[in-house]
């Protein structure tokens, strides 16, 4: 199971690393444009200035790779390849795989240990011998301290996977919620940005909004004095405002998962598809 364990591991690190991450070309362009319409929002067309061929939607040029990717995530280091549309499922399997391994190392560590206190009688030790109390409080930081003298080696790598599988987690969490609404990392910060900009563009309407009606009162006949308590609560209208996020991508959980497990461009229809401008 150990083998088995570590050759799952590293299968998947190599599939992630040495597998096509959707490069865009010449040949398939016309199939990814049809694929991935624009939403004219934060992807508009336009040709990529380095491989002189259309740009698709969610597509990007990786610096590092020197080619387009269709569906670009972000570029990993660690993996020294593009995640993007063909191999966003075997990261994402990557990441989950170490996860529940480094989980099953902390378990497999911490029951190890468990037996060695039962084998060697550590609790009756403490408690019969040297005359502890026998509650958690008492015992805790003798054994804890037992532990940590006789297998210091082991603790430490307990704390090291914990560590380790937090991060992780994290990082699994993070992009499994970009799965499930299908977007990608590098659509997440296009979108903060567009937002941003959105935010900053209302605001500035309602603002201009605001000092017109003032100065259209101030021209009228004066009006009764409205309460004060009225004035504080009354809400401004930079509060009311709101920047709504339309990801034209995101077809429902199910279909997006089914679209990370199964690329589009692993099916049949993708081939059969042709971009109405080709």
């Amino acid at each position: 199971m150990s083998f088995l364990a570590v050759g799952v591991g590293i299968l998947l690190f190599l599939l992630t690393s040495f597998s096509d991450p959707g490069t865009v070309t010449s040949a398939n362009v016309p199939q990814y444009l049809s694929a991935y319409p624009y939403d004219n929002i934060i992807f508009s067309e336009k040709e990529c200035s380095t491989c002189r061929i259309s740009k698709p939607a969610r597509s990007k040029h990786c610096s590092i790779c020197n080619r387009c990717v269709a569906r670009f995530d972000h570029h990993c280091g660690w993996m020294n390849n593009c995640i993007g549309e063909r191999n966003t499922r075997y990261f994402m399997a990557f990441i989950l795989w170490h996860f529940l391994i480094c989980i099953y190392g902390v378990v497999a560590l911490a029951l190890i240990l468990a037996g060695r206190l039962k084998e060697l009688k550590v609790i009756y030790i403490l408690t019969e011998y040297y005359g502890i109390e026998n509650s958690f409080r008492a015992l805790a930081p003798q054994v804890v301290q037992w532990l940590l003298g006789a297998y210091n080696t082991q603790i430490l790598i307990m704390m090291f996977l914990a560590l380790v599988s937090l991060l992780l987690a994290g990082f699994f969490t993070y992009h499994a919620k970009l799965c499930l609404t299908n977007t990608t990392t590098n659509e997440s910060f296009k979108w903060q940005e567009h937002l941003s900009w959105q935010r900053k563009v209302s605001e500035a309407k309602a603002s201009a909004e605001a000092l017109k009606a003032s100065l259209d009162e101030l021209g009228q006949e004066r009006k009764p004095q409205e309460s004060k308590w009225k004035s504080f609560f009354r809400r401004s209208r930079l509060e009311e405002l709101e920047v709504v996020k339309n990801n034209v991508y995101d077809r429902g959980f199910l279909n997006n998962i089914h679209e990370v497990i199964f690329p589009l461009s692993t099916r049949r229809s993708f081939w059969a598809n042709k971009s109405k401008s080709g």
